[in-house]
């Protein structure tokens, strides 16, 4: 089987286990996150951390709960990011947004559920073989990537950001905090809960990273032109700070250290080569 056949078989695996989660309860409350959640989405952070996990032995069913906890996070700041004090946006994969669906206060509270939710799913999830210890690792390192150090600190920048004043390391540094922080994670915590060894571990926070960086920016390239200017709000998009040319080379630049990245500590994936070559920009 193919990397695109494996993806697909994993992704209506993943669909599936999103669908059990959220099935628990009927109230307004749940239906907007449902609507988040089951709204489409690539799943590109889930279908990494179970590919990183499975790579080093990891079972599906370990797996599972935390890759769905980290598509909660994801959706939960979805909702957040398109409210209309942040980046205002009234469509979300074709549909409209949760807050122009639901209203701003119900999708406030859907994204809050489900980053409870996050916490809780991964809280009775199974324990890894190697103990409890590498849940409570694993919870930590989660926390830390998506809190007011991490995603949060991302988006406040994100919405104070003054591209007067800006340079390429400042858009960076937002897509760092913002984006590739939970894509690093969703590497890192795979192949932990398989109990990779600390060589491929490092070599997995670098490659995820870049990994994330790179899915920013191609983010950006797509963007090009899509955006319409709106009276006293600005979207950071680095693509459009350095042009097109510039930013298909820093692109390649940033797909191929995520590749290097994970020949240093020996991890020979096409799998895992192939989340950076889905992110080409022609």
């Amino acid at each position: 089987m193919d990397a695109k056949e494996y993806l697909i078989r994993k992704k209506k695996n993943i669909d599936r286990a999103l669908s059990l989660f959220l099935d628990e309860g009927s109230s307004p409350v749940y239906e907007a996150m449902r609507y988040a959640v089951l709204n489409g989405g690539k799943r590109f952070r889930p279908l990494l951390l179970i590919s990183s996990g499975e790579y080093f032995g990891a079972t599906e069913d370990l797996l599972m709960p935390y890759a769905c906890s980290i598509e909660f996070i994801h959706s939960y700041s979805l909702i957040h990011d398109d409210l209309p004090m942040m980046d205002n946006d009234d469509f979300r994969r074709g549909k409209p947004s949760c807050h122009k669906k639901f209203g701003e206060a119900l999708a406030l509270l859907a994204g809050d559920a489900l980053l409870s939710l996050a916490f809780e799913v991964i809280a009775n999830s199974p324990l890894p073989e190697s103990g409890p210890q590498i849940k409570s690792l694993i919870i930590g390192e989660l926390a830390r990537a998506i809190g007011p150090s991490g995603m949060i600190e991302g988006q406040w920048r994100d919405i104070t950001f003054n591209p007067q004043k800006a340079n390429q390391t400042d858009y960076q540094e937002i897509a760092l905090k913002k984006t590739a922080n939970l894509i690093r994670v969703s590497a890192l915590i795979g192949a932990r809960l398989a109990g990779a060894g600390l060589p491929a571990l490092n070599s997995l926070e670098q490659y995820g990273t870049y990994l994330g960086l790179a899915f920013q920016l191609w983010d950006d390239l797509q963007d090009l032109g899509l955006d319409k200017p709106q009276p006293d709000f600005f979207r950071p998009n680095l693509a459009q700070y350095l042009g097109k040319d510039k930013a298909s080379k820093l692109l390649s630049e940033l797909r191929e250290k995520a590749r290097r990245s994970l020949k240093s500590a020996g991890i020979n994936s096409n799998l895992l080569e192939y989340f950076a070559d889905q992110l080409k920009f022609e």
